[in-house]
């Protein structure tokens, strides 16, 4: 069977822009003389469409977008499969399926729901679909199709110590005698996923000696990044055909090729690199912005959200404000040109030493002779917020917030100061990502100056001020984080791991004090297997 493999980048909710997508890439099929196209999960609406699948006149709309699709497969050869919300037609349960639709010469030929329906981090399936009543394969020009939607594949209990689920629809599809899988996705990135999900392929195709299709998503849609690095294994598991990442790409796979492909995962640092700049483009293109503005403090993250965002957006697209004040050394304001000059973008110096002494004048009788502290160090971030934000409005110019995910989780950050801005770039990136990322950009041309790599990390909000005087030191706190965010472990089990019992006690408590800064956030992109945002949801007013 020749199959012709779309890995799109759909965008959610347009239906009529997904729709035509998948006509003009139906008939580059057809032209290839392919038997199959397949299109990834739920594609017609975009993953995910969240509420949108509670709209009445949103479910009309796709019926409507089938039906047109019914007629388009006429005049095609290649049958169409595509993912789909589905009606159940029952009175009871959520009244909607995740489906695998296979449409061909004008009949809607054979569906397949969706039978495992994760609701761990950012997944909510459940809260919107109902689970299949049965798995069944489908003979389609004399090839047993088995046909899987992304989770359904990932009940492998070589890869989990605890299996989710009691069902495997892999297995099942393989014991009624199916002749591929092919499993549709939207599985979202995070650094070092590739490697997990080679395996399951993997561990399917060994376990039951039939080859395997995994088409994935690619693109940016709010928080979630989609890298695509779709694949095909035959059934001896040898790599056929493997897309590239984090972009657009259709291929013709022809099931019975010889043609092995070495494979090696792509650095992680790399991939990383990939997505947040996909993730920028995506998330201002599908907003219908153009334009970024960025606060450059001479501070290496602000200096790599920079750096990012003229990857993503095209140096012509990016300005950066310098705003220094009575604290900002010479040093800061040097090294911020400096970068402006390498990235070759715009920027604008709108000192704030006036309005931050104005501020003080005004507040001062109202403050009762107390001692300055934090809040006039909150001042002056709350008015470079102010700053970014009226840019923003005049210019119709998103503000890309530059705190990282170590200073969010214990909200070393101001809010309505520094957290402003309508996209949190780096807000899933460690502080020591957040440097290995510059290091990475820097291998091929000097895109961030090394001063700003090589000075101690600080904010310049009271004379003399360093990171660490108020924080652990970076590498410590990022691997504490790692084990209490990510990987969920209790404060007695990370410090059995060699940290001290002080700061651990201290992270976990500053971490949880600081969910009401993290709920007000701007959305940010996720790239870890923990993210701040909607796969980590956390009560506030609570004590625990």
């Amino acid at each position: 069977m020749k199959i012709f493999a779309a890995q799109v980048n759909p965008t959610v909710g347009d239906i009529k822009g997904n729709l035509e997508k998948l006509k003009a890439l139906t008939e580059n099929a057809d032209k290839l003389n392919a038997d199959l196209i397949v299109f990834p999960e739920l594609f017609i609406t975009g993953y995910p469409p969240r509420d949108l699948l509670n709209k009445s006149w949103f479910i009309r709309n796709i019926m409507s977008a089938l039906a047109e699709i019914e007629k388009f497969s006429e005049k095609t050869e290649a049958g169409i499969l595509l993912g789909t919300p589905y009606p159940t037609e029952r009175n009871t349960g959520r009244g909607l399926y995740n489906s695998a639709l296979l449409i061909h010469k004008g009949k809607e030929i054979f569906i397949q729901h969706k039978s495992l329906l994760p609701t761990y981090d950012v997944f909510d399936e459940a809260r919107y679909f109902d689970p299949a009543a049965e798995t069944n394969i489908f003979k389609f020009k004399n090839v047993n199709l088995g046909l899987t939607i992304c989770e359904d594949a990932w009940n492998d209990d070589k890869l989990w110590t605890k299996r989710l689920y009691d069902f495997d629809p892999v297995e099942s599809l393989a014991k009624q005698g199916a002749d591929i899988i092919i499993n549709i996705s939207a599985s979202p990135f995070f650094a070092g996923k590739e490697k997990i999900r080679f395996k399951i392929i993997k561990n399917h195709v060994i376990k039951h000696n039939i080859p395997f299709l995994f088409l994935n998503q690619v693109g940016g849609n709010d928080e979630l990044i989609f890298d695509g690095r779709s694949m095909f294994l035959n059934e001896k598991g040898d790599m056929l055909s493997l897309l590239p990442s984090f972009e657009e790409y259709s291929t013709l796979i022809g099931t019975n090729d010889k043609s092995v492909i070495d494979y090696e995962p792509e650095e992680e640092i790399e991939t990383v690199f990939k997505a947040l700049v996909l993730g920028i483009r995506d998330y201002l293109g599908k907003c219908g912005f153009k334009k970024a503005v960025i606060g450059l403090s001479g501070g290496i993250d602000s200096a790599v959200t920079a750096a990012l965002a003229v990857k993503a957006l095209g140096n012509e697209n990016v300005l950066g404000v310098l705003m220094p004040s009575h604290f900002s050394s010479q040093g800061s304001i040097d090294d911020s040109v400096k970068l402006s000059e390498y990235l070759n973008i715009k920027y604008k110096i709108i000192p704030i030493k006036k309005i931050f002494d104005e501020y003080l004048r005004t507040l001062i009788p109202h403050f009762e002779n107390k001692p300055p502290d934090i809040t006039e160090e909150n001042i002056q971030a709350r008015i470079r917020g102010d700053i970014l934000m009226a840019i923003s409005n005049k210019f119709n110019s998103l503000v890309l917030s530059t705190g990282n995910k170590s200073e969010l989780a214990v909200g070393y950050c101001t809010l309505y100061g520094d957290m402003s801005g309508g996209l949190a770039v780096i807000s899933d990136v460690p502080k020591t990502m957040v440097y290995e990322l510059a290091k990475y950009m820097n291998r091929r041309e000097s895109v961030i100056p090394e001063a700003i790599i090589n000075k101690p990390p600080s904010a310049e909000l009271r004379p003399d001020q360093k990171d660490e005087d108020s924080l652990p030191p970076y590498p410590i706190l990022d691997k504490v984080l790692h084990y209490y965010i990510e990987e969920g472990l209790h404060e007695e089990d990370i410090v059995n791991l060699g940290f001290e019992k002080e700061t651990v006690q201290w992270i976990i408590r500053t971490v949880n004090r600081n969910e009401y800064k993290r709920k007000q956030a701007a959305p940010g992109l996720k790239v870890t297997s923990k993210a701040f945002g909607i796969g980590r949801r956390m009560p506030v007013a609570a004590r625990y």
